[in-house]
């Protein structure tokens, strides 16, 4: 009992150099990307007592929640909500099924010029987005859906870092199980739809919420698409709190916390999907 005794002390009372800064570098990361979300949160609650241009504080001095109520005064918000929401919908239900597709016939499928077509999907991610910003713009007007949310969705629908983690994905299922589905006479259609997908829930999932993320918070391309403010996005219609000759640092702060709310609940809502997609795609013996 003395020696297990001592081995715990030992144990707990042994920190070395290393852990303590480690521990240190953990805490100023922390601090420094809450830092900026903890100003905002402070500023949207402060109320017209509160300097805001004194020395920086988080506490407000005149609490109040009136900034948040001039959001929805100003703007038609539950509208732009919609909008948003049926943007994000399309992205989802796009990238999902397009990953899926292309991701299993990469992935699973044999065909000419399949090196050809990875090293494109890689060389795609390398390109910023701002370089094609024209092209896309050129194709949206040509197909007459300039100001229509569908031209805001249509090239969100498919991305190549989807594809490729669907592909990873279906890798990563075992041979066996899709060799067994074939001599039991499944055809390609039926070994993807009742073999390969329930084994890339996780996947799924992932791409679901990334996707959400993405179109939710998407500024520039609706900004380039959208002329008519009845089809505006929730981040482009928040632009409108900030006028030319009239702005209250408040009210905006107000409107990028309601906007990062539905972020926060449907990330905090879906997380756990993912691992429990992963938990029932994994193998079990």
């Amino acid at each position: 009992m003395a020696g297990t005794h001592a081995v715990m002390e030992n144990k707990y009372n042994h920190v070395t150099p290393g852990k303590v800064v480690r521990i240190i570098v953990l805490i100023a990361l922390l601090l420094f990307l809450a830092a900026p979300l903890l100003w905002q949160i402070s500023l949207a609650f402060k109320g017209p007592k509160d300097d805001m241009y004194a020395a920086p504080y988080l506490i407000p001095v005149d609490p109040t929640i009136q900034n948040f109520v001039d959001v929805f005064n100003r703007l038609p918000l539950l509208f732009y909500v919609c909008n948003t929401l049926i943007v994000a919908a399309l992205n989802i239900g796009g990238n999902i099924i397009s990953g899926c597709f292309a991701g299993y016939s990469i992935a699973l499928l044999k065909f000419k010029g399949k090196g050809l077509v990875v090293g494109l999907l890689f060389l795609s991610m390398l390109v910023p987005g701002e370089t094609i910003l024209i092209s896309q713009f050129l194709i949206i007007r040509n197909l007459q859906l300039q100001n229509n949310l569908i031209g805001v969705a249509l090239p969100g629908l498919v991305s190549s870092m989807n594809i490729l983690l669907f592909m990873n994905a279906f890798k990563a299922i075992p041979r066996e199980m899709i060799e067994a589905a074939e001599v039991d006479g499944a055809n390609v259609w039926q070994r993807f739809w009742r073999v390969c997908v329930p084994q890339v829930k996780g996947t799924m999932a992932l791409v679901g919420i990334f996707s959400f993320m993405g179109s939710w918070n998407d500024f520039l391309w609706p900004l380039i698409v959208l002329t008519d403010d009845s089809h505006y996005t929730l981040t482009l219609g928040m632009s409108r709190l900030q006028g030319t000759f009239v702005s209250d640092p408040r009210v905006v702060a107000a409107g990028t916390i309601i906007a990062l709310v539905p972020i926060m609940i449907f990330f905090l809502v879906f997380q756990r999907y993912i691992f429990n997609g992963l938990e029932a795609g994994s193998v079990k013996e």
